[in-house]
């Protein structure tokens, strides 16, 4: 399968799952707005990394909020898969037309617009805008082989380790905490933890924050 570029990539789109509806855990944006963005504002630029992306929606999610908190003009989002396939399809900013419950959770996330404000209709398509297009870095990227390629302030990799055994993310842990900066944010998923980790006594989760722990040491 290693040499079946075919076969890898199919894998690979098995291994990210589903696509995720655009801002499908409010609770945790929300949290992000107020507990991680004060503490960006106060630096002078932000590195932002998205690790594990797959076909790009909670990209654009994050996009879309640090461009209403004022940030998008600072920042570098850098967003990663290995699966060039869905990385493909991130790039185009093309998503099915979002429906009412997405315009309902983006309010939730607390959002200020109208979501519809981020894309144009094309049928039965979102497109979103360039500003948000062409500000987000894709890049295809192996959690599982391939080394940090920066240094960053915040670092989201949620709902990616579930698909690991145990080797293979603490391999991967040891990855992120090379690539986040200290007193950088690392955004995990709800079933993820630091906990068990190589570096657990590294990061303090910050409270009712949804998975957002701060790397200390």
């Amino acid at each position: 399968m290693l040499h079946d570029a075919d076969a890898m990539e199919g894998l690979l789109r098995a291994l990210a799952g589903p696509s995720r509806p655009l801002f499908a855990e409010p609770a945790f944006f929300r949290s992000f707005r107020a507990r991680v963005v004060p503490v960006l504002r106060t630096w002078p630029s932000v590195r932002v990394w998205h690790a594990g992306c797959g076909s790009g929606e909670e990209t654009y999610a994050l996009a879309i909020l640090l461009m209403e908190e004022g940030l998008w003009g600072r920042c570098r989002l850098y967003a990663s898969d290995a699966s060039e396939g869905l990385l493909a399809d991130a790039r185009t900013g093309v998503i099915p037309l979002p429906d009412e419950e997405e315009s309902r959770h983006y309010l939730e996330a607390g959002g200020r617009r109208a979501l519809s404000d981020y894309y144009t209709r094309d049928g039965n398509w979102a497109v979103f805008s360039r500003a948000l297009r062409e500000g987000i870095f894709f890049t295809q990227h192996n959690l599982a082989t391939d080394g940090s390629f920066n240094e960053f302030q915040v670092v989201l990799c949620r709902d990616t380790l579930l698909a690991y055994n145990r080797a293979l993310s603490h391999r991967v842990h040891r990855r992120l905490y090379e690539s986040l900066s200290r007193f950088g944010f690392l955004c995990l998923g709800r079933k993820e933890s630091v906990a068990s980790t190589p570096h657990a006594a590294a990061y303090e989760e910050l409270e009712d924050s949804g998975r957002v722990f701060r790397r200390v040491a």
